[in-house]
Order: structure tokens, then sequence, then C-alpha cells
């Protein structure tokens, strides 16, 4: 057995308590609130299961090992952890005395099955028309932000939207913690380290990024922009590293990009707030809107246009297609429906003079082939 399995099989043991709930393909998310209470999230909703662990030290057993396995540390200086299981997970964890509860634990389950445009189709997230003008925009080079708030499924939209980006293309993804799988063989998988004890060894998102840079890379993929390194995203779209894809938390197109523009502001690098806006206002391409809804269903809201700064240097964004509500079916699931606003792309000629007009079906009107 190599390292990984080790870990892999040290990791099930010691949480042992929860297998059933990570065994379960219908089970999206594992939160442990302390070794007594554990709540997991069922299609979209969550329950209280009667799984627990027989104390805080055997719960804490597992946050270390599972730490262990990323090479990250929690103690007094380091109260909270981002980390992965063996299988890609997402998980993290905070201590005592930050919690008050005991350890605290929160796994995210992802399913490699699910990245893909045809799986959101599935499950109603998209359209077949929507996920074909998502496709052309990675096609095109897009910059493109998916934005919405916790647990409404972005990175798994991110995951299903790098599925469009052509096999040829070299790929650098960059994460504090990894958790996105592509489906490209030439993919590079960047990850953030914690610094050691005596403070060294520390390895930044920043600092992969102007690794990321010196790659050659094609695609430059974020799974999550946080910090200022979003000043350093920003700038690469701008400066010849198109079609980049990111995700942020945030409610509205609009929001996205005044959540770029403060993140920016927050580097080390003094920048007057109408350069960064200015910045964020010509990088952003188009931003896809998530939203989580009552009876748990994850969708794609709208899909908006960045259109630049207005007189009064405000983001203008022009919506391309936006949800309309149709009430709630017999099971009380919400039923949508993704339609056009009636907007036209800035770049609606671009799949045809790009070569992509025979991916031009069910988009036809929105893209039209310019005539002389």
């Amino acid at each position: 057995m190599d390292s990984k399995q080790i870990y892999g099989e040290s990791i099930r043991h010691f949480l042992g308590p929860v297998l059933p709930l990570l065994d379960d393909p219908e089970v999206s998310e594992i939160l442990i609130n302390g070794p007594d209470t554990i709540y997991y999230e069922h299609a979209g909703k969550l329950y209280l299961s009667d799984c627990q662990f027989a104390s805080e030290r055997m719960l804490k057993a597992a946050a270390t090992n599972i730490a262990e396995f990323c090479n990250r540390r929690f103690d007094s200086k380091n109260h909270s952890v981002d980390a992965r299981l063996t299988d890609g997970s997402r998980v993290h964890i905070i201590t005592p005395p930050s919690s008050r509860i005991g350890t605290c634990i929160s796994i995210r389950k992802f399913k490699k099955s699910s990245f893909s445009l045809e799986s959101l189709i599935q499950w109603g997230s998209l359209t077949p028309e929507t996920a074909e003008f998502l496709q052309l925009c990675v096609l095109l080079h897009k910059n493109t932000i998916i934005s919405g708030g916790t647990g409404t499924g972005k990175t798994s939209t991110l995951n299903a939207l790098s599925t469009a980006i052509p096999e040829h293309e070299r790929i650098i993804v960059i994460e504090d913690s990894s958790e996105l799988q592509l489906n490209q063989a030439h993919t590079v998988y960047l990850e953030a380290q914690q610094p050691e004890p005596d403070g060294t060894g520390g390895v930044t998102i920043r600092d992969l990024f102007v690794d990321s840079l010196r790659m050659r890379p094609d695609r430059i993929v974020v799974g999550e922009v946080r910090r200022g390194e979003a000043l350093d995203l920003i700038q690469s779209m701008i400066s010849g590293h198109s079609g980049s894809l990111t995700t942020v938390h945030a409610n509205t197109p609009r929001d996205a990009a005044i959540r770029l523009e403060t993140l920016c502001l927050m580097s080390d690098v003094s920048l007057p707030v109408y350069v960064a806006r200015t910045q964020v206002a010509s990088a952003i391409h188009i931003v896809v809107q998530i939203g989580r809804f009552a009876d748990g269903s994850r969708k794609i809201t709208t899909i908006a246009e960045c259109g630049g700064l207005d007189s009064d240097n405000h983001y203008i964004f022009n919506d391309i297609y936006y949800t309309d509500y149709q009430g709630l079916d017999e099971n009380g699931r919400v039923q949508v429906a993704m339609k056009r606003t009636g907007y036209i792309p800035s770049f609606s000629d671009e799949p045809f003079s790009m070569g992509f007009s025979d991916k031009v079906r069910e988009t036809e009107g929105l893209f039209i082939r310019k005539t002389v």
C-alpha cells in the first residue's frame, strides 16, 4: 500500500462513527458539531443523525489524522484547518477553545460523476440552451465568475464548466485546499501550504499565482477567490491570460464584481479604488449566478455579461438569461425556467469568426454572424 492508501484506511478507521454517511452516495455534506451532534445533508436539506463519537478525544484524533494527510496542523497558533479526504472531499476543522462545543468537522463530499454539464441539465440546474451558451463562453476564452452563497454548488458548477476546456490546453489549478477534479489530462494542481512552526515554508495562493504565470498556462482556474490574490487573478485576466474560471461568494453579479474589487484592495499593493474598479470591470466577461431554493435544489438563476462602467463609475451588467419562477409541483419542488432577456452579447459574432459555428445550435439568434 502507498502512503495515500494507508492514510485512507487510517482516516476511515478514525471516522468510523460516520462511515454510513460517508459511504452513502446520497449524502452531500456531513457536519460534526462536537462528538455528540452530527448532521448530514440529503437532497439539499439537513437532518440530525444518530451517529456519535465515543469522546472528544476520539473526534480530535480523527481531525488530527485528516490534517496530517494534507500536511496541515492545528494547535494554539492554528485554530482551524482546511484539508481534504483521500477521495478529494473538502474538510474544514475548527477546534476548542475557538469552538465552544468541541472539535467541529465539516465534510463536503463530491461525486466525480456530477462534474459535467449534462448532469447539471439532468438535475434541472441548467437547460440545454444555457449549457451550450456557457460551453461557448469557455471555448471563446471569456473570463467567467461563478457567484453564489455557501453551499449553492459553485465548485460543482466550476468543475462542470471546466469540461468545456479543450484537451490540448494546459490548465493550472490553484487552490487553498485541493478539491477540483478536472477531466483534462494536461492539468497541473497547485495547493497552498501552511508555514512550519518556525514561520518558514508557507506557500500562499499569491505565491502560487506568481509560479503559475511562469508555467505557460493556457488557462488559470482558481477554486475560490477569498483574499488579496484577487488582484493577481484580475491582472492576469487583463494581461493575456483570458479564459480564467473562478468562484466567489456573492448574491448577484454586481455584488460579485464589488466583492472582487474589495478583495483586490485587500492585497499588499496600494491601489486607488477607481483603479481596482476599472480593472475588475475590464477583466470580467461573464458572471454565472447560482441560487439555493427552499426545497434544497440549486439552480443557475442569472447569466450576465459585464459591460464595463457607466459615466458614474458604476458596474454595468446586462442579463442574458434570467429565471422565471413557475411555482411548486405536486411534490413541493421548485419549478423554474431559464429564459432569454433579449440582450445580445457583445461577442455574439465570435463563435463564427473563431471557428465554432458548428456548436451554435440551441443558441441560434443569441449568437449572430456579422454580415459585411
